[in-house]
C-alpha cells in the first residue's frame, strides 16, 4: 500500500461521517430496483412485439411477455436484482453475457414452439433490450457514484487489527470513492498510536484475554456505539486463529458481517479462489495473464485495429495536419523518445500541439507543474497553441499512436507510456507497470487522466498489469469513447 495518501478533505469528510447515524447499503435509492425491471421488461417486450407484429407472427403479444419473462429471468437467476449488484460498477461485458444467455433460451423456446420468425429479425429485436439494460446501468451507477460522494448509500465499516495495519486500510479505503465502505471507527490491537484520523472505538490487548469473550464483547460493543454494519479485520499475529474465530462468533450470532483483509491490493476477484485445506480456509491467487491464446488475440486485434484506423481515419489526418501547419509554424508531426514494454526505448507519434521550442522552455515551467508525482501537467501550460488546445480536449493528438500500435511498439489499450526522465526515478513497484506495452488508453484514459493523482495513476497501472484480460481491453475500448466525448481531464 505505498502508493496511498489521503487527501486532507478525505480524512476530514471520513471523521464526520462516524457521527451521521447509521446508513446501510439498503438505503440505495428505491427507485434502482424499479428503474432496473421496467426498463429490462419495456426493452425485451416492446421491441420483440413490434418485430414480431411486421412479421405477422401469430401470437406477437405472447412472444413479446416471453421475451420479457425471460429477460428479467436470467438476470434474476444471475442475482442482477440483489440490493449489492444494484447501482454498482459491471461494465458491458457482464450485460452481454447475461444477453447471450437470454439468446440461447429464447432458441430452445423457438424450436420446441416452432416459432417461424426469420432468425435475424428475431435476433434484431432482442438488441434494444441490451443497450437499455446497459443504458439503465450507467444511469444508477452515475446517480450511485455521486450519492457515495456525499457519504450516503454507504455500508460503516469498523476496522480491527494492529495499529499499522489498520491505519493503512483505512488510508486506502478513504482515498477512493469508488466503493460502498466508510471507516467509521477503528479496533486497534495492541499498543500503538493510529494517524488516520478516524476514532478509537475500542482496544484489544496485545494476547487473548483470559475470559475467553473479552474481546468479542469488546468488539461487539464498539459495533453497536458506531453503528456499524460491517466489520473488517486486518488479520496479524495479534488476531488471528482461535482469537479471530471467537469475533466471528460473536458477530454472527447477532447477524453482523465480518470481512477479513488478506493483504492483496488490486487484484481483481476473477484471480481469487477460495479452497479449504484441513479445515483451514485458503485464498488462492492466480497469475497474471501473459501467455496462451489471450495475448495472441490482443495482438492480432491490436494490429487490426490500428490498420484499419489509419485506413478510415486518413482524411482526419489530413484536416488535422492542415490546421496544425496553419495555425502555428513547424513539423505537423511530434516524435518523443518513450520507455515501452521491460523498459526498451521507442519513438512515439503525435500531432503537434505546442510550440516547436516547447521542450526548451520545460526547465522555465517547472515551478508551476501540476502534478505531484514524476509527470509534468499544467492546466494553462502556455506552450500549448490554440489549435492544440482542441486536439488535446478531443484526444485527436493521439491519432498517429496508432503507428506505434501497428509496429508492436504500443498496445491500443495499455498503460501510459511515461518518459526517459520519469523511469529513472521509478522505484521498483513503478518498473512494474512496464511489464506491458503501453497502450493509446487505459484505465487512466476512462478514470480522469490529467486531473488523476500520480498515486492514483500508479495504482491504476499496476491494476491493469496485474489483471489483464482481453475481455478487459474490449470492455475499456468502449469505455473509452465515453471519455473522449466527455473531455474531462483532458489538457
Amino acid at each position: 500500500m505505498r502508493h496511498v495518501r489521503i487527501p486532507a478533505q478525505r480524512v476530514a469528510r471520513t471523521a464526520r461521517e462516524s457521527t451521521v447515524p447509521s446508513r446501510r447499503l439498503g438505503d440505495k435509492a428505491r427507485w434502482y430496483l424499479p428503474a432496473a425491471l421496467t426498463a429490462d421488461v419495456l426493452g425485451a417486450a416492446v421491441p420483440v412485439g413490434l418485430v414480431f407484429d411486421a412479421a405477422q407472427q401469430d401470437r406477437p403479444l405472447f412472444c413479446a411477455a416471453g421475451a420479457a419473462v425471460a429477460w428479467v429471468g436470467v438476470q434474476a437467476l444471475r442475482r442482477r436484482y440483489a440490493t449489492r449488484a444494484l447501482g454498482e460498477s459491471r461494465g458491458v461485458l457482464p450485460v452481454v453475457h447475461d444477453w447471450l444467455i437470454l439468446i440461447g433460451v429464447l432458441a430452445v423456446a423457438r424450436a420446441a414452439l416452432d416459432e417461424s420468425t426469420p432468425r435475424l429479425a428475431a435476433l434484431g429485436s432482442l438488441l434494444p433490450a441490451l443497450l437499455i439494460t446497459v443504458a439503465c446501468h450507467k444511469l444508477t451507477y452515475r446517480h450511485l457514484s455521486a450519492a457515495r460522494r456525499e457519504a450516503q448509500a454507504v455500508s460503516r465499516v469498523l476496522v480491527v487489527g494492529e495499529p499499522g495495519a489498520a491505519d493503512e486500510v483505512t488510508a486506502h479505503l478513504a482515498a477512493r470513492t469508488d466503493h460502498p465502505y466508510v471507516v467509521v471507527g477503528v479496533v486497534p490491537v495492541g499498543a500503538g498510536p493510529l494517524t488516520g484520523g478516524i476514532p478509537v472505538a475500542a482496544r484489544l490487548g496485545d494476547e487473548m484475554p483470559e475470559a475467553p469473550d473479552g474481546d468479542a464483547d469488546s468488539v461487539m460493543a464498539a459495533v453497536h456505539s458506531h453503528h456499524a454494519d460491517l466489520v473488517l479485520v486486518v488479520p496479524g499475529t495479534r488476531i488471528s486463529g482461535e482469537r479471530l474465530r471467537r469475533v466471528a462468533w460473536a458477530l454472527h450470532d447477532a447477524g453482523l458481517e465480518l470481512a477479513v483483509f488478506p493483504g492483496l491490493v488490486e487484484v481483481s476477484v476473477k484471480r481469487l479462489e477460495t479452497l479449504s485445506a484441513g479445515g483451514l480456509a485458503v485464498l488462492r491467487v492466480a497469475p497474471p495473464v501473459r501467455g496462451g491464446v489471450q495475448p495472441v488475440l490482443k495482438s492480432v486485434f491490436d494490429r487490426a485495429g490500428a490498420g484499419l484506423g489509419l485506413l478510415v481515419l486518413a482524411p482526419v489526418f489530413l484536416g488535422v495536419v492542415a490546421a496544425i501547419r496553419l495555425g502555428s509554424a513547424g513539423p505537423a508531426f511530434y516524435r518523443q523518445r518513450r520507455i515501452g514494454r521491460h523498459g526498451v526505448p521507442f519513438v512515439m507519434w503525435k500531432f503537434r500541439t505546442m510550440v516547436v521550442d516547447a521542450d526548451r522552455r520545460k526547465a522555465d515551467l517547472a515551478g508551476a507543474n501540476e502534478n505531484d508525482g514524476l509527470m509534468f501537467k499544467m492546466r494553462r501550460d502556455p506552450r500549448v497553441t490554440r489549435v492544440g488546445r482542441l486536439l488535446r480536449r478531443t484526444s485527436l493528438d493521439e491519432l498517429p499512436q496508432l503507428l506505434n500500435v501497428l509496429t508492436g511498439h504500443m498496445s491500443l489499450v495499455g498503460p501510459r507510456p511515461p518518459l526517459p526522465e520519469e523511469v529513472a526515478q521509478y522505484d521498483q513497484v513503478e518498473l512494474r507497470r512496464l511489464a506491458v506495452r503501453p497502450g493509446m488508453t487505459g484505465l487512466w484514459q476512462i478514470s480522469g487522466r490529467s486531473d488523476l493523482s500520480w498515486d492514483e495513476t500508479i495504482q491504476l497501472d499496476l491494476q491493469y498489469v496485474d489483471n489483464w484480460s482481453f475481455t478487459s481491453d474490449v470492455d475499456v475500448m468502449g469505455r473509452t469513447f465515453r471519455a473522449v466525448v466527455d473531455g474531462r481531464g483532458a489538457y
